[in-house]
């Protein structure tokens, strides 16, 4: 049983509002003793159990227009949109150093989410049961289909946390959080449509028929986990936070401006609604 959890939805380059809320919850000590993230939600998250401030907006935006962060020639060449080597090894460990020892040490619980491509059905991982690998389950959570190739790990072969489970509030539950906090990366009111490329998975995953059936309803499972969502909102149990303004800043935006807005809306966002929340805490 854990008293409060936070919830970190993805969302591509959305995810620096995250950031921004995240950015004040360090810089106020606020930590939950449990976290769960998928994709973007699991790479800012991370920064956030090493006890990092400044490190979400220095990775996400600082270096967005670096060329090998996201390229077209990239996708040319190595498959890849986004630069997962560049992102997941170069940064962490060489430019923008993360702290394993405190991400390590902390006592959160925190898990990421991905998707087992064979079945379709969400795995998680759980940060002490994989120390020494965790950048690769973040990375698995954050590898976008048709963006970048599937991570295998323990068997498995896995991708984007998002598709299985897209705001893992039912897991939370399920693992005993009282109250939740919730992160989301777009306004009230949004739902996903059917992609008008639903047919194109079963024939690029033609072996992954998990991952091309999870890909075809993802927008169904996405629309009812905010219903969900909002009907637990309305009865105050669980805490929103999100967009207070729709900002056209898309999954793989590269404007270091539009970035800097859409991070700086979700510190203040936080900020605006932290008395509020900590009285919902109960803290």
């Amino acid at each position: 049983m854990y008293n409060s959890g936070l919830i970190l939805e993805g969302g591509g380059m959305r995810g620096v509002y995250t950031a921004g809320v995240l950015e004040h919850f360090l810089e106020n000590e606020l930590f939950f003793p449990y976290v769960i993230g998928v994709s973007a939600g699991a790479c800012q998250g991370s920064s956030y159990i090493s006890r990092q401030p400044g490190r979400n907006k220095q990775v996400t935006i600082d270096y967005v227009k670096h060329q090998d962060y996201i390229s077209y020639k990239n996708l040319l060449l190595k498959k890849e949109l986004f630069g997962m080597d560049f992102i997941f090894d170069k940064l962490p460990n060489e430019l923008v150093p993360f702290d394993f020892e405190t991400f390590n040490s902390a006592a959160e619980k925190f898990l990421v989410g991905t998707t087992d491509c064979i079945t379709g059905e969400p795995i998680y991982f759980d940060k002490n049961d994989v120390p020494k690998e965790f950048l690769k389950i973040i990375r698995a959570s954050s590898t976008l289909p048709f963006m970048a190739p599937a991570i295998e790990f323990q068997g498995r072969t896995l991708m984007d946390g998002g598709i299985a489970d897209p705001i893992p509030i039912r897991k939370a539950i399920a693992d005993g959080v009282r109250k939740n906090v919730i992160v989301l990366t777009k306004p009230k009111g949004y739902r996903k449509k059917k992609s008008s490329l639903s047919w194109l998975p079963r024939y690029v995953y033609k072996e992954y028929k998990g991952l091309h059936t999870a890909l075809e309803t993802r927008y169904k499972l996405y629309n009812e986990t905010l219903d969900y969502i909002e009907e637990l909102e309305a009865k105050k149990e669980v805490f929103v936070i999100r967009p207070s303004k729709n900002l056209k800043v898309g999954r793989v935006e590269r404007n270091p401006d539009k970035l800097t807005q859409l991070y700086d809306v979700g510190f203040e966002d936080v900020k605006e609604s932290y008395g509020e929340l900590k009285d919902w805490l109960g803290e």
